[in-house]
Formats: structure tokens, sequence, C-alpha cells
């Protein structure tokens, strides 16, 4: 079971995510599985990552119904440890989850399915119960809602460019030089963050470099200036984890511009539930 656990967590986190709802969603059709010990299925992989998928979709449209915050992001997944885990390859970058949030369950499904994990048109109407036209009309529509038709998405990745960077970061920060902070953050900034209701936050979001470096000064010394800092990577993306004592109490992932190094989104999820699985 462990084995399926591991091949299926990044179809159901990369709709859902949610790494707890991924899990339950797993669980869920495991249970199933091994309840009805069904004897017609000729490929269990290929029947659990169906499953799961559809399931995933499913709880995915349910909370899309609720009543949503402004700012909703994904829970970050350690990814540190890819090479030793060769299923964590497949989570999808942090700035690409926050910008998933646009489609709706099917579109998304559709675009992972298609982008990250390179199945066929034909594969994904059979594994969606749709027709091939409408996989190819979903995949074109999530892409006009996710990129201007001359972007490209890229991936901030941790490196010793990026960790110089992120010391730079935080010396400007502690020292309150605003000028020198402002100059490592991009002109159109955006500055996300998620308390899940749980934990005070600036709900909306914040743009703008002079904005954003101001609300960074005023968060780091109101809440965070005896926290312990580690810098680590967070879905393939470079992040900082807060901590208070042995408590992890925040976690910020960043979008690095790689031509500039300067910084594109700062995503902060304090939301305690959506830090257990750092823990």
């Amino acid at each position: 079971m462990k084995d399926y656990q591991n091949i299926l967590f990044p179809y159901a986190y990369n709709i859902l995510g949610s790494a707890e709802d991924a899990r339950d969603a797993i669980q869920d059709v495991l249970t199933k599985f091994y309840t009805d010990q069904r004897q017609d299925i000729e490929n269990e992989k290929a029947y659990l990552v169906k499953s799961v998928i559809n399931h995933a979709i499913n709880m995915k449209t349910r909370r899309k119904q609720t009543v949503q915050p402004e700012v909703w992001l994904p829970e970050p997944v350690a990814t540190e440890s890819a090479d030793a885990n060769v299923y964590l390859k497949d989570i999808l970058s942090y700035s690409l989850l926050v910008l998933l949030e646009k489609l709706n369950a099917k579109e998304r499904a559709v675009f992972i399915l298609k982008e990250s994990f390179d199945y066929a048109h034909e594969e994904i109407a059979d594994m969606l119960g749709i027709t091939v036209e409408l996989s190819r009309k979903l995949l074109s529509r999530a892409k006009a809602r996710l990129f201007k038709p001359e972007e490209k998405p890229e991936v901030s990745v941790r490196n010793e460019r990026t960790n110089a960077m992120l010391q730079n970061y935080i010396d400007a920060i502690r020292g309150r030089n605003l000028e020198k902070l402002g100059s490592l953050l991009a002109a159109d900034i955006a500055f996300y963050a998620d308390g899940g209701g749980k934990v005070n936050v600036f709900r909306k979001v914040c743009t703008g470099a002079s904005e954003v470096a101001d609300l960074l000064t005023h968060i780091y010394f109101t809440y965070q200036t005896k926290a312990n800092i580690v810098v680590k990577e967070i879905n393939h993306q470079p992040a900082m984890l807060f901590y208070n004592g042995d408590i992890l109490v925040a976690c910020t992932v960043f979008d690095i511009a790689p031509e500039d190094g300067k910084i594109l989104q700062i995503s902060a999820v304090v939301d305690p539930g959506k830090l257990r699985s750092l823990v």
C-alpha cells in the first residue's frame, strides 16, 4: 500500500493543492479498492491513478463551491529529498500551484495530466470520461487563463545565487534598509499571505516594491525578531521556515526571476494546519 500511496500522491496533491486532502483522497480510494477486492482489473496502477484523479476533482469542485478567502495558498511540501523519493519530482512548483487556483477542477486536471505527466489527450479523455476534443479545449482554455501568449512559466530553483540573495533579503529587513530591500524586489512584486482564518494576516494581495518592502519590515519587527530562520527547498523553490523555539510558525516561498534575480512573488503560509507536513 505504501508504494501506491507514493505513486498516487503527486496526482492528488497537484489537483487539490493540499497534502492533507491528498492523503484523504488516496486513503478513500485505496480503502474502497481493497474492500471491493475486484478481480476484473488488469492494471491496478492505472485503475488507482484514474480513481484518485476523479476523486480529487470532485473534492476540489466541492471546496471551490464553498466561500473562499481572498487569498488561499497551497499547502507547502518539502522537496529537498526529491532525489531519494522519485515521486516528489512530480510535485508542481509552488508558483504554478498558486496560478492553478484560477482554473476549475477539470481544467486543472487536464493541464496537470498533459503538461506535468505527459499524458496524451486520448488517455486524459478516457481517465476523465470526456471526449478528446473537450480535453484539447480544456487545455487550451487553461493555458489562456494562466499565461499571456508570450509567457513561459519558469521555476525558481534553490542554489548558491538564490541563497546569497535570500541572505541579503533578510539582512536588509533586519537592518530596516528599505532601499536595499526594495532593490531586491521586482517593481510589480506580489505578496500573498494565508492564515487559514486562524492567524491574523494581511488579507489582500499586496503589490509593488515599496509597499511590499514596508509590509515585510512591519511583519518582521512585529512577529519575527526572535524567530530562527532556516532556508529550505519547498515545492522545488527557495523558501524560509520561521521557528519559534521548536514550533514552525511560518513558511515563506519565493519566486525569483532567473534573468536578474529579483523576487517576483512571496507566498507566506502561516496557517498551522498547512504547516503540519513540514514538521
